[in-house]
Order: C-alpha cells, then structure tokens, then sequence
C-alpha cells in the first residue's frame, strides 16, 4: 500500500539562489518558520535539525543536496508526544527559474497518518510566509504552534 503524500507548489517573485539561501540558512527560517532555525551543513548524509531555542522540533538527515534546484531531507517530528515512534517521511524541494521568477515545489511523502494532520495545515503557512518575506521583506506575523494558529 503507498503511504499518503502532500504535495504544495507556489510560485515567488525572487530568483533560485535566494530562495535556496532561505531554506538553508538558520538566521532567514527562524524569520517565517514559526520561528524555527533550520540547521544543517547540507552535506548528503549530514542531520538536519529545525530548532526553536532549545528544543528541537524536527530531526532528520541530508538526502538531496543540489544547489540551487533540489534540497531532500527525513524528516522526524520530535517535539510533540507520540510522534517520536513514527517512521521518517521524507521532504523534497524543487526549485524552478521561470523567468524572474521561480516555482517552488514541496512533496512531502512517505507520511503517517498523524505527521500527514500535522503537515496539512503547516506546510501552506510556512510557504506563505516564506513568499511573503521574499517578495516584500515581512513574514507573516502568524505561526502554528501544537496545532493552533497564533499571531506573534
């Protein structure tokens, strides 16, 4: 039986290069991602961990690593109870030139029934966010926090 996924694709006033430097960097996704700092060295085979202060929200390991066109990582939630015992799905991000612009597509498969909840409302947020501060320099003020969406 194939595991459900969830697919998302937005399309960004900005160039690969930038969004790339947004989905790596920790300093740029602690900005639009419910305050979450994305680290990694982004070697293929290196953890990926999303922080928020000092406790670590998601774990997962460098699958893709192809600048500045594919990122691929697992991806654990940790940081809500019962989700620890869930097996690791897996994240993938396309990155598309279109001419100024580009097109950015995030498949999320390989979920659990649980994480695939979890993801459905989170994923479309943190995009919009992360479209928002691209293209005018402000993140949402909005964020999703255990399940409930809050303003900062």
């Amino acid at each position: 039986m194939e595991t459900p996924q969830f697919v998302y694709t937005t399309y960004i006033a900005t160039t690969p290069e930038k969004l790339w430097e947004a989905l790596t960097n920790p300093g740029f996704t602690e900005q639009y991602w419910s305050e979450s700092r994305v680290q990694s060295d982004w070697t293929v085979g290196s953890p990926v961990r999303h922080m928020r202060g000092e406790t670590l929200m998601i774990a997962g390991e460098v699958l893709v690593c192809d600048p500045p066109s594919h990122l691929a990582y697992t991806w654990s939630v940790r940081h809500i109870p019962g989700y620890a015992n869930e097996p690791p799905s897996r994240v993938d991000f396309e990155i598309e030139p279109l001419g100024a612009d580009v097109r950015l597509t995030v498949t999320h498969r390989d979920l659990a029934p649980a994480t695939l909840t979890l993801i459905s409302g989170g994923w479309p947020l943190v995009l919009s966010s992360l479209k928002s501060l691209l293209e005018t320099g402000r993140a949402l003020h909005v964020m999703r926090l255990s399940g409930q969406i809050v303003t900062r």
